[in-house]
Order: C-alpha cells, then sequence, then structure tokens
C-alpha cells in the first residue's frame, strides 16, 4: 500500500495539536481541506484514526500506533529527499533561492552578486513563492536559504538572521478620502476592510492587518490575496486596503493605488533564513555571508541605509 507522505505529515499534525483548527494553521491550509485529507488517509489504512469531539481530536489505539511510528518514517524520507535535492545541486553548482514579493528589496541584486563573485560558477536560483507559503519553500525543503519578511509561520524551527527593517505603509485606493493626508494613524485605519493573505497563513495574515495592534479592535476582511497582482487589483477596485512595506511604493506602483506612511504600528523586518541541518554548508552559508555584508538598518527617520 502507497501513502502519500503529505497525508502522514497532515495526521502528525492534527495528532500533536489534538484539532484541526491550531494544526490547518501549523500547515498553512484550510480546516475544511486538512479534515479531507485526514478522511482519505483513514480510507486508505481502513481504520479510524480519530474519535472526534467537541473537544478536539483523540486519537484512537490504531491512531496511536501510527503516531509512535510516522514522526520517524517521514522525518527519515525528508532526509532522503534533502539530499536527493541537495546532491543533483550541488552537481549542477545551484543554490535555490525562495522569496517573497520583492525579497531583500534594492539589496537582493547586490547579494546575488557578491554570492556569484564569492562562488565562481555558481548561480542563485531565485525562486519567488506566494504569501501562502509565506517560508518561501524552507517548510518543505524545496529551497536551501530564502529571504523572507518577519516574523512568519515556522520561524522558531529555522535560523534567521535580520537584515533590515522599514516601516509599514497603508495602500488604499486613489480615491479614498485618507490618500491625500501625509500621514496616517492606525488607529484611523481600524474600521477599514482589509485586504488579507489566506487565513491559513495565520500569524503572517494577523501581522499584515495589524491584529496585535488594534486595542482588541476586530479586523474587517474586504478580500483575500495570495499574490502581488491579486493584492493591487483588490485595492484598486476599493475592495479594501492594505498595510505594505514602506517600498511597496516603489516596487509596486500602479494606477489607482496610492500608499501613504502610517503612525502607530511597528516596522517590517527582512531577514535571511536557512535549516539547522546546513549550518555546516560551506555554499549556504556562503550566501548568507553575502546577506550580512550586505546588511541595512532603518535610521531615525525611517530611510534605509547599508551599515
Amino acid at each position: 500500500m502507497d501513502v502519500d507522505t503529505r497525508l502522514l505529515r497532515y495526521f502528525i499534525a492534527v495528532a500533536e495539536e489534538g484539532g484541526l483548527t491550531r494544526a490547518a494553521q501549523r500547515l498553512y491550509v484550510s480546516q475544511p481541506a486538512l479534515t479531507k485529507q485526514i478522511k482519505q488517509l483513514e480510507a486508505q489504512l481502513g481504520v479510524l484514526l480519530f474519535t472526534r469531539s467537541r473537544t478536539g481530536m483523540s486519537l484512537t489505539e490504531p491512531g496511536r500506533a501510527l503516531a509512535e511510528r510516522a514522526p520517524e518514517l517521514l522525518a527519515a524520507w525528508n532526509r532522503a529527499l534533502r539530499e536527493t535535492r541537495h546532491a543533483a545541486d550541488r552537481a549542477a553548482r545551484v543554490l535555490r533561492v525562495g522569496f517573497l514579493a520583492s525579497a531583500a528589496n534594492e539589496a537582493t541584486q547586490e547579494i546575488v552578486a557578491a554570492f556569484a563573485l564569492r562562488r565562481p560558477g555558481w548561480r542563485a536560483d531565485m525562486r519567488q513563492a506566494s504569501w501562502s507559503n509565506p517560508t518561501a519553500g524552507l517548510a518543505d525543503g524545496s529551497v536551501d536559504v530564502a529571504l523572507l519578511r518577519v516574523p512568519f509561520p515556522g520561524q522558531d524551527g529555522l535560523r534567521v538572521e535580520v537584515l533590515f527593517s522599514e516601516p509599514r505603509w497603508i495602500a488604499l485606493p486613489s480615491s479614498h478620502p485618507l490618500a491625500t493626508r501625509d500621514l496616517i494613524p492606525f488607529s484611523e485605519l481600524w474600521d477599514e476592510p482589509f485586504v488579507a493573505a489566506p487565513e491559513e497563513t495565520g500569524p503572517w495574515r494577523d501581522f499584515w492587518v495589524g491584529a496585535d495592534e488594534r486595542d482588541g479592535r476586530p479586523v474587517r476582511i474586504g478580500a483575500v490575496a495570495d499574490q502581488p497582482d491579486e493584492w493591487l487589483s483588490a485595492i484598486a477596485n476599493g475592495y479594501g486596503v492594505a498595510l505594505a512595506p514602506e517600498s511597496a511604493a516603489r516596487y509596486y506602483a500602479r494606477p489607482g493605488v496610492t500608499y501613504r506612511p502610517v503612525s502607530g504600528i511597528s516596522p517590517t523586518r527582512v531577514g535571511v533564513a536557512w535549516d539547522p541541518a546546513d549550518d555546516a554548508d560551506p555554499i549556504v552559508q556562503d550566501f548568507v555571508r553575502c546577506c550580512l555584508d550586505s546588511r541595512v538598518s532603518a535610521d531615525p527617520s525611517g530611510e534605509t541605509r547599508n551599515q
């Protein structure tokens, strides 16, 4: 019998979290999709793995037996897959670099060029991920290193070095009454509908709607977007406003969308992240060093500068 390793990963998450809601957030999937996958695994094995109740999901005897073995099986498979991909990339002299949106802004080209000088003959293969994948492929091993916005789900299990910070601004429809303001207090935006990342991204979505900086005021969601183009279209069409890095005004300028500074909200940070298993990998660490050498920080005026 062949069982998809994805189903085992989903099973482990539900077993460890004791319920579907937290497991779905951890996996960046919707709760209905996760429920369907668990039922599919039970059907393939021909056993009931969980008993459902209002308080959560408890492992059955067969479920406990699988829970004892599944993490070891999955870890062994992940190691084999990672080593296989690693060998192929090293043979091709390619470093897979995941990133979201504008990556490290203007520093990205400098980092890639520095890596090429440090490792002649090697290529940094830049792979853009959707916002529903906030680790940009690090979580599933599809990239070797990533340039990410901090904080992000799964951060605690990875090595992260912060490179720079920048203010969060607001992107509004150009026709919005606040679009002519020079500076907008975040409190004046609390009742606005927001264009948000998919719900399953959990803490990532919460950060980009300012959920923890609203004095308990609930967030209104006007639209959901998973890519910059969808996000810009939703804003331009008046479905909502959205927090964005200051640099979005340079990278994602579009007719119908206006960016304005916001007060009363913390900045966003960009970091380089990698798996602890690659602490001794010379290629990954050379790329990390190139990132740190080009590190920038925000000065008191909110502008970025090289350190």
